[in-house]
């Protein structure tokens, strides 16, 4: 298993640690990561861990161009509201 895999990184999330490469992601929304899988080809996983709950993965892609795209954003900030409409609407299952 790769030292800086998504598993690793998702092991080291969910023990309160930062994974080991990584950036915010604030044009997604407050308090969302982004981590960076390097292996010969770009992997990023969106995720959120500001909730007592858990840790919620709010979109995994490979990354083929220097910029993310608007429809990998887009489709992680829509995750991130369904997430907290169903917070604030006490629906957590």
């Amino acid at each position: 298993m790769r030292k800086d895999g998504p598993v690793t990184n998702s092991n080291r999330v969910q023990s309160g640690l930062d994974p080991s490469d990584w950036k915010p992601m604030s044009s997604v929304g407050a308090g969302v990561r982004e981590i960076r899988v390097r292996s010969g080809r770009e992997y990023r996983v969106l995720y959120v861990a500001n909730f007592e709950e858990g840790i919620y993965v709010l979109h995994a892609f490979e990354k083929m161009t220097q910029r993310t795209s608007k429809a990998d954003l887009e489709r992680a900030r829509q995750r991130l509201r369904e997430i907290l409409k169903n917070r604030r609407g006490g629906n957590r299952s």
